[in-house]
């Protein structure tokens, strides 16, 4: 198999192959992060807080939009690392081929939901009236982009998935510094306010999609991809192993996503000063989710292919490194939000309201995160293994049932305001440290069958699952 794009992660030193393969995934996360923070951070200095507001909202819903994209990335991911795992690097084209068609197809369909019904959406959120013109502007011109976003998710995907982790991270620093650019351009100079944001956002992801392709297309021998045409037809095989693989995952994003919007609706209602706080807390917290997100997805596509190559050892080392690495990141963040929270604050917004929930908000945030740090390496565990329908349970779980009803006791019944909201939102996510860590201590992930799409790869007749996901006997 030709290794130029596709690495073998089933030999070598577990722990330096994590830190290794981990740390593309941890800048590329790092650069997403400085991504958005810039459009909050211009906005809020520039607009203040109604602009603040209008990215704040306008954001938790292209983020619902996007999440579709990347759950069905994330299956996509996790199938073509077990085929590269298996050796089946014939069985790759089809796979990606469909992959790529039906996120363009799905990407195109949310683009006309999200701009003939931005408005109705953003009412359904409770959105602060003087920030509803600026939040309208700025859903609208992010589901233009939803095309490069898609896209971007799924040509990552693929990469990852072979084990390439540097050149997603050569994208998104693309995206990262020519947001940036035009962030100060539209906003700053130009006045375009939210909207400027939003435009800034699209021409970032759009200039990094379109260099993605031209760099594959130009090493077209080595990607397992030939981009003919024909090669973008849908296997319905393939189609049905990466409904089955990615839906939970989406669902799984989706029941956690639908149910902060929910919660955010309640913050909303509470005015422009709970919005902003709450949105820059929410953005805040993503500093340790670079890096729990980070060990996440390569931990996903280094147990993916260990499991295909039957290294269950491996695997359980990837997991207890994973955790090692999660818990230092959770606690050196906390001290730095604990001991300097206004400061942190103030980079976003100087309005004194805001600036005077920073401390109480921030000490929620630590115990968020450390959920963060805790569920990360069994999630990462469960998708690499297939077993996505298990992390859909969790999911409704923790989403329907503990993040709206603990969110509601705090914030409504025991009327603690944006800070009961947001205490009930963190609790919720040790649901899934607790299931997750119970599943992995079970031993029970090492009973799981994997993908059979090419079992009858010797004759050159790809099957879909066969009887996929089911546990052994």
């Amino acid at each position: 198999m030709d290794t130029t794009l596709i690495r073998d992660l089933t030999r070598g030193s577990v722990s330096r192959q994590l830190i290794h393969f981990s740390f593309p995934f941890l800048l590329a996360n790092l650069l997403q992060l400085v991504y958005s923070l810039v459009d909050m951070v211009f906005v809020g200095q520039v607009v203040g807080s109604t602009g603040l507001a209008a990215v704040s909202v306008g954001s938790q819903l292209t983020m619902l939009f996007a999440t579709l994209g990347m759950g069905f990335a994330a299956g996509g991911q996790i199938y073509i690392s077990q085929q590269v795992g298996r050796g089946e690097r014939e069985e790759l084209r089809p796979t990606i081929g469909t992959l790529f068609t039906s996120l363009t197809l799905m990407a195109l369909l949310i683009t006309v939901v999200g701009c003939a019904f931005c408005r109705p959406l953003l009412q359904l959120l409770n959105t602060p009236a003087e920030a509803m013109d600026q939040a309208a502007d700025y859903l609208f011109v992010c589901s233009l982009g939803m095309f490069f976003i898609f896209g971007y998710n799924s040509l990552c995907a693929v990469l990852r998935g072979m084990g390439d982790s540097r050149h997603p991270l050569l994208f998104v620093f693309i995206a990262t510094v020519l947001n940036v650019v035009l962030d100060y351009l539209f906003v700053v100079v130009m006045g375009l306010e939210a909207k400027g944001a939003a435009l800034a956002t699209v021409a970032g992801q759009a200039c990094s999609f379109l260099f993605a392709v031209v760099l594959l297309y130009q090493n077209r021998a080595n990607f397992a991809f030939d981009f003919r045409l024909s090669s973008f037809a849908i296997h319905p095989e393939r189609a049905r192993a990466l409904v089955k693989l990615s839906l939970p995952i989406a669902l799984q994003q989706n029941a956690i996503t639908i149910s902060m919007l929910y919660v955010n609706a309640q913050i909303n209602a509470l005015g422009l000063v709970a919005v902003a706080v709450a949105g820059i807390g929410q953005k805040i917290q993503h500093v340790v989710g670079v890096i729990t997100g980070a060990m996440q997805a390569a931990a996903a596509t280094m147990v993916g292919q260990n499991m295909g190559a039957g290294k269950l050892n491996r695997v359980k080392n990837i997991v207890f490194i994973c955790w090692a690495v999660c818990l230092a990141a959770a606690a050196v963040c906390s001290a730095a939000f604990l001991l300097f929270p206004r400061q942190i604050f103030a980079c976003f917004d100087r309005n004194p309201e805001v600036l005077a929930c920073a401390p109480g908000f921030l000490s929620i945030v630590c115990v968020m995160v450390f959920s963060f740090a805790l569920m990360a390496p069994t999630n990462g565990l469960i998708n690499g293994i297939g077993f996505t329908t298990l992390n859909l349970g969790i999911a409704l779980l923790d989403g329907v049932i503990f993040r709206i009803g603990l969110s509601m006791l705090f914030g409504r019944y025991l009327e603690w305001g944006v800070n009961g909201y947001y205490l009930g939102n963190a609790l919720a996510g040790y649901i899934s440290v607790f299931l997750g860590s119970l599943y992995f201590f079970s031993g029970r992930w090492e009973r799981r069958r994997l993908l059979q799409g090419a079992e009858g790869a010797s004759s050159g007749e790809p099957e879909a699952l066969n009887g996929a996901w089911e546990h052994k006997a």
